[in-house]
């Protein structure tokens, strides 16, 4: 099963930005997050996302 950054986002509404990627991680922990979502975070870079449209950028942008 694939994750697509707009359910990644509708996953993460709650959250408060400023976020770094430990932070989605541990976030995605807590609340259940399946396997792929849980690896799809793991593969982001190890930087602070201001907004939801930064993180939804990073997820978006190929490695």
């Amino acid at each position: 099963m694939t994750v697509t950054g707009v359910q990644l986002q509708e996953y993460l509404a709650g959250l408060d930005y400023p976020v770094s990627r430990e932070d989605l991680i541990r976030w995605g922990q807590e609340n259940g997050a399946s396997t792929a979502m849980l690896q799809m975070l793991q593969a982001l870079p190890p930087e602070q996302f201001n907004s939801p449209d930064e993180l939804n950028a990073a997820l978006t942008t190929p490695t």
